[in-house]
């Protein structure tokens, strides 16, 4: 055998095995999921299982086709390959003609698209059918965070008196469907928890309906996964299932304002700073609500987060740092963005209310992100896109992270 010929078979071989290599890493690597929360393959509701349920055939489909073809593309590379520099050119039989192989390799793929078309028809229309004892949501995109409304009455309105407006975290009831309304305040966003439901745009003037439902308590987090400017990869979200007697009580808290003064001197002063600051933007129900409604938001959304019960929540700035230490003292997310591990901060009875466990917040990331939030997030806040670096004093930083931990 010439040498040549020899050290291309070598090469040939070398190049299948690692290719071969590659791709079952690749498959084994989509199923192995510690650590990587943002997964389609780990259905934890009913709309994300009718979405496995589906995929899961088509792709096993897919996969006879393409070992089919790629066996057949082998097999024929292989018979009739030139054995040697001297080997004749031989054109395989042809079978232009046979009407009977043309009529089938036709008919089967049309079949078998037949058959993904009436499956996927099914699941939408599963997907799309609203249920009757839903919750109403609005969720509302903004640069680079989440609102949450929850029409209460369902009277059809989501700004009443007697609805909840929250950010960053949407928490709801396990094992109760919630009928959420998409839609955005500046650019295209899209709103995306894998783990309940598939993906829906979040477009300015338009509503898009969406059916999430959890089927245990436990956090399921979610992306943004249309490009809408400089913190896009940072506008991450959070679906916090509890259960229903929580639930109810976490609602009951919403209702109530902060009309109350606080007592501890740091909170008192730092009220005076947020009022000075940060009442421009931001939204304390019973401080500066009446207020903000006759005044405009110099942001170009129009609105910020709504602080009122900002202690409820475990995570805040787009849900990508952590508001309270995560329950292992070992695990990286005190200080690192709580998208990167599996964990979130945990309210605990300060979710419905209860009493703030100071020693628990996570003071170090929260007092830098008041120090300067454009270094801990890509924003734009001298054109009204993110919040800016208020120039605050160590003291006022203390006072403020004293005041804020009395938002529960």
């Amino acid at each position: 055998m010439p040498r040549r010929s020899l050290t291309v078979r070598i090469l040939q071989v070398v190049t299948l095995l690692v290719v071969t290599f590659l791709f079952a890493a690749l498959v084994a690597a989509a199923f192995f999921n510690d650590g990587k929360p943002l997964t389609t393959l780990s259905p934890s509701g009913p709309s994300s299982d009718s979405i496995q349920k589906l995929v899961v055939p088509v792709f096993a489909i897919a996969g006879v086709v393409f070992l089919l073809v790629e066996g057949a593309v082998l097999l024929i590379s292989w018979k009739f390959r030139a054995k040697d520099e001297d080997d004749p050119e031989e054109f395989p039989e042809q079978v232009h003609g046979r009407t009977f192989l043309e009529i089938g390799w036709t008919i089967l793929p049309a079949l078998i698209l037949a058959g993904v078309a009436v499956g996927t028809v099914m699941t939408i229309i599963d997907l799309n059918r609203e249920e009757p004892d839903s919750i109403n949501v609005q969720v509302a995109g903004q640069q680079w965070w989440w609102q949450y409304k929850y029409d209460v009455n369902n009277d059809g309105n989501f700004d009443g008196p007697e609805d909840i407006v929250t950010a960053t975290e949407m928490v709801i009831p396990a094992g109760r469907p919630i009928q959420v309304t998409t839609t955005s305040n500046d650019v295209i966003h899209s709103f995306w928890i894998p783990g309940l439901n598939g993906k829906r745009d979040a477009v300015p003037g338009l509503r898009n309906p969406l059916k999430l439902e959890a089927d245990e308590p436990g956090v399921y987090r979610g992306q943004c996964t249309e490009f809408c400017g400089l913190s896009h990869a940072n506008m991450r979200m959070l679906v916090r299932a509890v259960p229903t007697g929580d639930y109810d009580a976490w609602v009951r808290n919403q209702l109530k304002d902060h009309s109350a003064e606080p007592t501890d001197p740091k909170a008192i002063e730092g009220k005076k700073t947020w009022l000075a600051l940060c009442a421009q933007c931001h939204v304390i129900k019973g401080v500066n609500d009446v207020k903000a409604k006759t005044t405009p938001v110099p942001l170009v959304a129009g609105v910020a987060p709504d602080l009122t019960h900002l202690m409820t929540r475990g995570t805040f700035a787009g849900s990508i740092f952590n508001l309270y230490d995560p329950t292992d003292p070992d695990d990286p997310s005190v200080l690192l963005p709580a998208g990167d591990v599996a964990s979130a901060g945990n309210p605990g009875a300060a979710l419905t209310g209860g009493a703030v466990v100071t020693a628990n917040v996570n003071r170090v990331t929260l007092e830098a992100w008041l120090r300067n939030a454009p270094a801990m997030k890509p924003m734009y806040p001298q054109g009204g896109r993110g919040m800016p670096n208020l120039a605050l004093t160590e003291d006022q930083i203390d006072q403020l992270v004293a005041y804020l931990e009395t938002l529960n």
